[in-house]
């Protein structure tokens, strides 16, 4: 039985990668650390903490155990934050996640990244994920899983106009990548969550990027893993 620590399941993606864990037999220990509450659904796999995620040593104590780490940590909205805290908030306090977990034991490291995410891009964005990637990278998992979604499409319009644009128009330009552009098709939240949690059961060693063909390929693998919720 496999016991997973996670930051960041209160946002929409973590909490899909919960709902699938949840489902998974092999996993029989799900600890959330994060500011605040989980309240999406209870389950009794699920051990919930709230901590200063800025703090490692805030949560440390929760790491003790586990062999796997998921962060889906991060700014929903990157345009609505200064470039100072979109940082401490991306990079800093995910690389700190990743180094408390590594002191911890943890082999496998999966974090939520981004499509085309580089130390060397032009784009403060990509450069920030690129550095934390490249971070990660040197802290020496036994396994480092980086997913690089493109647009993450969501089943309501949690940030106004922009994303009811993009949740419009997005699925409709999806067809127009193909070959190498696939990495820039649209997916469905749902369906990047139980990737997540079904990269579990990949085997594997060193540091391997997921974009949207791995990605889709991880989804439709198995058997739908969505439970119901418990109250």
């Amino acid at each position: 039985m496999t016991r997973v620590v996670m930051l960041g399941a209160t946002g929409a993606v973590g909490t899909e990668v919960v709902r699938a864990l949840t489902a998974m037999e092999e996993v029989g220990e799900l600890v959330l650390v994060g500011r605040s509450a989980f309240n999406s659904l209870e389950h009794p796999k699920i051990r919930a903490h709230t901590a200063d995620v800025f703090d490692p040593a805030a949560y440390a104590v929760h790491l003790a155990g586990a062999e796997v780490a998921i962060c889906t940590f991060g700014v929903g909205q990157p345009s609505k934050v200064i470039r100072q805290d979109f940082l401490r908030i991306d990079r800093d306090a995910v690389l700190a996640f990743g180094r408390a977990c590594k002191e911890a034991g943890v082999s496998h490291f999966q974090l939520l990244s981004s499509v085309g995410a580089d130390a060397n891009s032009l784009s403060f964005f990509l450069r920030a994920k690129g550095e934390l990637e490249e971070g990660l990278q040197a802290l020496g998992f036994d396994r480092l899983s980086l997913f690089h979604p493109s647009m993450i499409l969501t089943p309501t319009n949690r940030y106004g106009l922009s994303q009811a644009l993009v949740l419009a128009l997005w699925p409709r330009l999806s067809p127009v990548f193909f070959g190498r552009l696939k990495k820039y098709r649209g997916i469905e939240v749902e369906k990047l969550g139980r990737a997540i949690a079904l990269n579990l059961r990949r085997s594997g060693q060193g540091s391997d990027v997921l974009e949207w063909p791995e990605i889709m390929a991880l989804a439709s693998n198995g058997k739908q893993v969505r439970p119901p919720e418990t109250s």
